[in-house]
């Protein structure tokens, strides 16, 4: 059977774990618990563990405040999450309230509105048909599903100056 016949995952040395966290630092922003949870797949017990994030930390290639920001940018930009699930993510990956605050202030509160804005119109227009209030509760839904705040989502969706075709 296959599984069984897979070969053991080779262990590295810490040196080795070193090199190679560097290099997975280098390529993109991670988080502490990201790399932790790589070093201990990489077979390394917990003291070469954080010794390594200390150096990883120490050399810059670990950043918290800076993954916070990168991701909360990102998610934002491309993906056009609302900020409680940007929150949620960087909670569910061990990141800091500093950290978190420090993210949310990347986000600019007029493009996060335009954002929001875009998102309820872009479910409407898929929603032609039917009664406008059901038409607006599923827009509500899919913005607040995407991680925008339930109220922010209903003032749009109650301003009659909102263009809603």
């Amino acid at each position: 059977m296959d599984f069984e016949e897979k070969k053991p995952k080779k262990k590295l040395t810490p040196q080795q774990a070193l090199i190679k966290g560097q290099a997975t630092c280098a390529y993109q922003e991670r988080s502490q618990q990201e790399m932790r949870d790589k070093l201990y797949e990489w077979g390394l017990y917990s003291e070469d563990v954080e010794n390594i994030i200390a150096r990883l930390i120490t050399d810059n290639f670990l950043n918290e405040e800076r993954f916070a920001k990168a991701f909360a940018g990102g998610k934002f930009r491309i993906k056009k999450w609302g900020r409680v699930k940007i929150k949620i993510e960087l909670k569910k990956r061990k990141i800091s309230d500093y950290c978190i605050r420090k993210a949310m202030e990347e986000i600019p509160d007029k493009e996060y509105t335009k954002t929001m804005k875009e998102v309820i119109a872009k479910k409407l227009r898929e929603n032609p048909k039917g009664k406008q209030q059901v038409r607006n509760y599923k827009a509500a839904q899919y913005a607040i599903s995407r991680g925008f705040e339930g109220d922010l989502v209903w003032d749009v969706l109650r301003d009659p100056d909102n263009e809603q075709e």
